[in-house]
């Protein structure tokens, strides 16, 4: 198929988790401001995000989130205002981070400053080259038993990227072509959810990587998101488990997850989406996702 590539796992990839129970990094919204447009989001909303609100905001996906997962810290700098935005930064699996190479200069700083803190905290760094755009789990996700991936191009992250990230960890990967410049990342449109579920926005994609998502989830394990959920960022969800964390919802949709056996918290994100983001965004998983769906047997 014209949008896929894959790469041949070896038989035997040993999980070496860091940690045992879910673990994610985030970033408090010190500096955050929509400053500069890179997106269509921040386009109308250029210098109109309030800092108070969005730390508000940030201190509620904070708290519920350290309920169920432990919750380190990235001390915050000064000149990047969308570092909040922590998962754009990197993919970690297995003890490996493929951190980011970000298209756009504005964002280019951050990723020194995560590489030092996964680096202390003894996380084997896999680089990518500076003319290679990648941007993290924003465009390359696993799957839910985080035994391939599934990764976007056409906006942010570049297709070559695809292959050089799936190398770090010599698993499948899958290639999806986004079309529609709202949903500039994967993760805005396409999440898959504990059960073998998926959350994503079909229109979002060209038609070759929708029947390459048909071919991977049976239709009664896609749940298809309408355009008001979807550009109120319902599709960038954070999945613990059978918990989902994302922002308002619409009844129907609601319905449809509680339907298919998850949790769903609801979070006031409107700052954050101001600049292109959601609930997803804004937590780094470390924990690998046997560990982060409690289906590890120990």
């Amino acid at each position: 198929m014209a949008s896929s590539s894959i790469v041949t796992p070896p038989q035997n990839l040993a999980s070496t988790p860091h940690y045992n129970r879910p673990t994610y990094l985030m970033c408090p919204p010190e500096w955050f401001g929509v400053d500069y447009v890179i997106n269509p989001w921040m386009a109308g909303n250029l210098h109109r995000s309030s800092r108070d609100l969005a730390f508000a905001q940030w201190k509620g996906i904070h708290n519920v989130l350290r309920g169920v997962a432990d919750v380190r810290l990235l001390h915050p700098e000064p000149g990047c205002p969308d570092m909040v935005f922590l998962s754009h930064g990197a993919l970690v699996h297995h003890g490996v981070a493929a951190v980011s190479s970000f298209t756009h200069p504005q964002r280019r700083p951050e990723s020194e400053h995560l590489s030092k803190w996964l680096e202390a905290h003894h996380f084997l760094l896999w680089n990518t080259p500076r003319e290679t755009a990648f941007e993290g789990e924003g465009d390359i996700t696993f799957n839910e038993e985080g035994t391939a991936l599934w990764a976007a191009h056409g906006v942010r992250t570049c297709r070559r990227s695809h292959r050089h990230i799936a190398d770090a960890w010599h698993t499948p990967v899958t290639s999806l072509h986004l079309v529609d410049p709202r949903f500039y990342h994967l993760d805005t449109c396409f999440t898959p959810l504990h059960g073998g579920f998926l959350l994503y926005y079909p229109p979002a994609f060209d038609a070759p990587s929708l029947a390459a998502i048909d071919a991977a989830y049976p239709a009664n394990k896609r749940i298809a998101v309408s355009e008001h959920d979807a550009t109120h960022m319902a599709c960038c969800a954070l999945n613990i488990g059978r918990t989902v964390f994302t922002g308002e919802l619409s009844p129907t949709l609601a319905r449809q997850l509680f339907d298919a056996g998850l949790d769903v918290v609801q979070l006031e994100l409107s700052e954050f989406i101001k600049a292109g983001g959601g609930a997803k965004s804004l937590a780094l998983r470390l924990s690998d996702l046997p560990i982060t769906h409690g289906t590890l047997t120990r």
